[in-house]
């Protein structure tokens, strides 16, 4: 999988549950810290409101960091419901912020669960997606009679040359989706039989 989905901008979702208005307020962030940052942004935004629950997930798979807190609310009834439902969603770089009004009706643990979990869920139905490509640099050297080719070759195949070197040979610097890596590698070996080999930044991971 060369990409996960992602946030494509920033949503807000008013819900009410017994007099108490909930909003939930859906983001990208790429790290804990952006995330850190983005709850301290929507905090400011209601500085009256009686709870600002998070949570979040930076990252995707198996290089996620996650992060979620109460907010003001009784421990485990807000934070931790939420974050559960970020879990159940294909979503990476995503931070959540769930403001609570209280409507003068104490809505218990279980209510309280149902009505962050609840808030959260809505704002993801109505939050638009992207996709995050991970991409991988490559560097192939080639003697001159390829060059134009190659060039064609990277088009062909969806990646960019993001630097050039024109010294004894030529050397492109690539930059793919993990997903082209092992197709563009094995044209390149078509093209030149054999000879030119593509040293990847990283395994492709």
């Amino acid at each position: 999988m060369s990409g996960y989905p992602i946030p494509a901008g920033e949503v807000r979702v008013e819900t009410i549950v017994v007099n108490s208005r909930f909003v939930c307020v859906l983001g990208e962030a790429r790290t804990a810290a952006e995330a850190h940052d983005f709850v301290k942004r929507v905090k400011a935004e209601y500085p009256d409101a009686s709870a600002h629950a998070y949570a979040f997930r930076a990252g995707h798979g198996a290089s996620v960091t996650e992060g979620c807190n109460d907010g003001g609310e009784p421990s485990g009834t807000a934070g931790k419901p939420m974050l559960a439902v970020l879990r159940g969603t294909d979503l990476g770089d995503v931070a959540a912020v769930v403001v609570r009004y209280f409507g003068g009706t104490k809505l218990g643990t279980g209510g309280l669960v149902r009505a962050f979990s609840g808030a959260l869920k809505a704002g993801l139905e109505a939050l638009p997606r992207t996709e995050r490509v991970t991409r991988v640099r490559g560097r192939c050297g080639m003697p001159y009679a390829l060059y134009e080719r190659a060039r064609l070759l990277v088009a062909a195949r969806g990646g960019a040359i993001v630097a050039e070197d024109f010294g004894a040979e030529v050397t492109l610097d690539v930059l793919f989706a993990v997903d082209a890596t092992a197709g563009f590698e094995a044209a390149v070996q078509e093209l030149s039989g054999g000879g030119v080999q593509v040293i990847w930044e990283t395994s492709g991971a």
